[in-house]
């Protein structure tokens, strides 16, 4: 399995960053996937999910500001990130559930390399 994400990078607060993760090596459309993120010192969080039928789930902190969405064509997850803050300034890792997991609260078992979003004030 490999996940490869993209995207990140530094801007200003405000600003906006849409992430991308290719996913390879499972049956895409078969499986619920996340975003997940550590700031330096934190746990890492649960950020979005989306279901294999498009529906989303997101943190409190980031609801009304960031959108989750999925190709399946392309095997890839997308996270649009806008009126980014300072607070979300973490590596963001993408992951994937077997949907049976992902409703009995499972942790996931495969994680990318993360790409590191840096927002300054």
């Amino acid at each position: 399995v490999q996940l490869v994400e993209s995207g990140g990078g530094l801007v200003q607060a405000g600003g906006s960053l849409r992430l991308s993760c290719a996913v390879s090596g499972i049956t895409f459309s078969f499986n619920v996937m996340g975003w997940f993120r550590q700031a330096p010192g934190k746990q890492r969080e649960l950020v979005a999910a989306i279901t294999t039928g498009g529906s989303a789930n997101y943190a409190d902190s980031v609801k009304g500001r960031f959108a989750i969405s999925r190709d399946n064509a392309k095997d890839t997850v997308y996270l649009q990130m806008n009126s980014l803050k300072p607070e979300d300034t973490a590596v963001y890792y993408c992951t994937f559930w077997p949907p049976r997991l992902y409703v009995n609260g499972s942790p996931p078992g495969s994680w990318g390399q993360g790409t590191q979003v840096t927002v300054s004030s």
